[in-house]
């Protein structure tokens, strides 16, 4: 059973960091890109956040979250991160972590959609207090 299992959300004032981790089982880790989409109060999901696969390790950012949010995956435990930093009162929303075709070289993330996602998790929620 293929599983993405999201943690480490919550609620914090603004300028605050959190953690987020996404424990993948079930499938072939090497063979996907992961990262993480976000869905705000009356918004579409959108892709903040990928690596382009675990070995080759391309890292692509959303203009929104660039230089505040890095994402980092542990091979050994098939779990990906994303540290959310000086985060802002719109950073509020649903953070979801997701697998899908490996992202070649130049991809724009916001072409990146959730449909084209192989799997995606049940989603943690981030509450940015101003």
């Amino acid at each position: 059973e293929v599983q993405l299992v999201e943690s480490g959300g919550g609620l914090v004032q603004a300028g605050g960091s959190l953690r987020l981790s996404c424990a993948a089982s079930g499938f072939t880790w090497d063979d996907y890109s992961i990262g993480w989409f976000r869905q705000a109060p009356g918004k579409e999901r959108v892709a903040i956040s990928f690596i382009s696969s675990p070995t080759d390790a391309r890292e692509f950012y959303a203009d929104s979250v660039k230089g505040r949010f890095t994402i980092s995956s542990d091979n050994a435990k098939n779990t990906v991160y994303l540290q959310m930093n000086s985060l802002k009162p719109e950073d509020t929303a649903v953070y979801y972590c997701a697998a899908g075709p490996p992202l070649g070289f130049g991809v724009d993330i916001s072409s990146v959609f959730d449909s084209s996602m192989d799997f995606l998790g049940k989603g943690t929620l981030v509450t940015v207090s101003s």
